[in-house]
C-alpha cells in the first residue's frame, strides 16, 4: 500500500472517468457486447452455471474475512484470551469490509446515486432512463447500478492481500484484481453492471483500503499497535464478561 497503488487508482479513475462521463454511450456500447438480441436478454442472466458461480464467488470473500470476525468474537467472550490475529490486521480487515462494500457501496451509493441497471434501461428491453456514471438523476428506486456490490466485495480481497509477506504481495495483488475482474464481468454478463460501475467500485474499495492501511499501519500520528487493540477489545468486554460470571456464580450458591 504506496503511493504508486494510489496514483494507479486516480489514474485509472481518470482514463476511465473523463471519457465515458463525454460519452456515456461507450457504456452501452459494451453492455450490447454482453447482450444476445435474439434472447433479448444478457448471455449469462438466466444460466444456472454463472449463478453458482456467482453465489460461490462472494461465499469465497465470506470465508476470507471469516477469521477477523471469529477472532473478534472469542475475544469478546474470553476478554483475557490472546487474539487469534494480530489486533491491527482485525481492525484493518474489518473496517476496510465495512467501508466498502458495506457503508459506501451499499448503503449510500447503490440507494442514493439512482442509475439504472443495464436490464432496466430501453436499449435493452427496460423502462428506465439511461445516465452517465456521474449523473445522480436517474430512474432507479432503490438498490441501483452505481457503483457494483458485489464487485466491491470481491476488490476488498486487496485488503488480506495487503497484509500477506512481502515476498508474496505482488502475486496476492495480483490474484486479488483478477478475482474482482472476474467477478466484475460476471455482473456484466447478467446485465447488473455497467463497465464504469465497476470501475469506480475497484477504484473506490481500493481508495478506502489504502487510507485505512495508513491510518493504521503508516501514518504516524495515528499508527497504534496490535496491543493496543488487545487492550481495547478487553476494557470493553471484561465489564459485561464479569457482570455475567458473577450472575452464573450467584446461580449456582
Amino acid at each position: 500500500m504506496n503511493r504508486t497503488g494510489l496514483i494507479v487508482a486516480l489514474a485509472v479513475a481518470v482514463v476511465v472517468g473523463l471519457p465515458f462521463g463525454l460519452y456515456p454511450d461507450l457504456d452501452l456500447r459494451i453492455a450490447a457486447l454482453l447482450f444476445d438480441p435474439a434472447k433479448k436478454d444478457f448471455i449469462l442472466r438466466l444460466s444456472p452455471t454463472a449463478g453458482f458461480v456467482r453465489g460461490l464467488a462472494m461465499w469465497i470473500v465470506a470465508a476470507i474475512a471469516a477469521p477477523a470476525f471469529i477472532a473478534l468474537a472469542i475475544k469478546l467472550l474470553r476478554p483475557r484470551s490472546r487474539l487469534l490475529i494480530a489486533g491491527r490486521a482485525l481492525v484493518f480487515l474489518i473496517a476496510t469490509l465495512a467501508l466498502a462494500p458495506g457503508l459506501v457501496t451499499n448503503v449510500v451509493l447503490k440507494d442514493y446515486w439512482p442509475r439504472s441497471r443495464p436490464i432496466d434501461v430501453p436499449q435493452f428491453n427496460g423502462d428506465e432512463r439511461f445516465t452517465a456514471w456521474w449523473d445522480p438523476h436517474g430512474g432507479c428506486p432503490k438498490n441501483c447500478s452505481f457503483v457494483g456490490g458485489e464487485a466491491s466485495g470481491a476488490f476488498w480481497t486487496l485488503a488480506p492481500a495487503a497484509l500477506s509477506p512481502p515476498v508474496w504481495r505482488p502475486a496476492a495483488y495480483g490474484a486479488a484484481l483478477l478475482f474482482g475482474a472476474s467477478v466484475s464481468l460476471l455482473r456484466m454478463a447478467f446485465g447488473a453492471h455497467f463497465f464504469t460501475d465497476i470501475v469506480f467500485a475497484g477504484v473506490f474499495t481500493f481508495l478506502i483500503i489504502w487510507l485505512t492501511h495508513g491510518f493504521i499501519y503508516r501514518w504516524r500520528p495515528t499508527r497504534f499497535s496490535d496491543e493496543a487493540v488487545e487492550r481495547l477489545i478487553e476494557r470493553i468486554a471484561l465489564p459485561p464478561y464479569n457482570a455475567v460470571n458473577a450472575l452464573f456464580r450467584r446461580g449456582k450458591s
